[in-house]
């Protein structure tokens, strides 16, 4: 599917309004060419409208309900998200589930414990995770995937760091890019609230 095709003659496409967590396609201008040109904007972003302490509540409530039901439930024992998109909905999911969390940042700081992996679709590709996570088990959390790539690097990291990824949970699975087989590939469960 071509960028063309998912706008098709308008600025953006919305999730049908009768689903509970609302996303939209948004065309981002300026990008360089190896850099994706479509955005996914949310109502956790704060972009679109301003956000209610009550949104980020329900919506952090939702997604961790949703990987509580998810068939291949495994319990965590730490949650991981992801610099930028992916601190709110982890800090969401941290207060619904009463877990800790630990941030991936794209910062290259002097610590020990660091795993480097890559954001391939960004415009600044290294991203860090710090601390020894050996022998934990652990649930990447983001606002969105669309082809799967950041995460199995991710994954692959953590692997090799002794880390049991137990799934991954989202808000927002963008079709588009196919990233569902990739993870299965891996043997990774995804959870997602809304797929566009």
């Amino acid at each position: 599917m071509t960028t063309e095709d998912l706008f098709a003659g308008s600025s953006m496409r919305t999730v049908p309004e009768d689903l509970a967590y609302q996303a939209r396609r948004v065309r981002r201008l300026g990008v360089p060419p190896q850099t994706r040109d479509v955005r996914i904007v949310h109502e956790l972003d704060g972009i679109l409208d301003q956000v209610h302490p009550a949104t980020l509540l329900r919506t952090g409530g939702a997604l961790w309900d949703a990987w509580s039901r998810h068939p291949e439930f495994t319990a965590p024992d730490l949650l991981l998200g992801l610099d930028a998109g992916g601190i709110l909905p982890t800090v969401a999911v941290a207060l619904a589930g009463d877990l800790p969390y630990r941030l991936a940042w794209k910062l290259d700081l002097d610590l020990p414990d660091k795993r480097r992996f890559s954001e391939p679709h960004a415009r600044r590709t290294e991203v860090f995770t710090y601390g020894d996570l050996a022998g934990t088990r652990v649930l990447i959390v983001d606002d969105e995937i669309t082809t799967g790539n950041t995460l199995a690097n991710l994954i692959t990291v953590l692997r090799e760091s002794a880390v049991e990824v137990t799934g991954i949970a989202c808000l927002i699975e963008d079709t588009t890019g196919n990233a569902r087989p990739l993870l299965e590939s891996l043997g990774v469960p995804l959870c997602t609230l809304t797929r566009l």
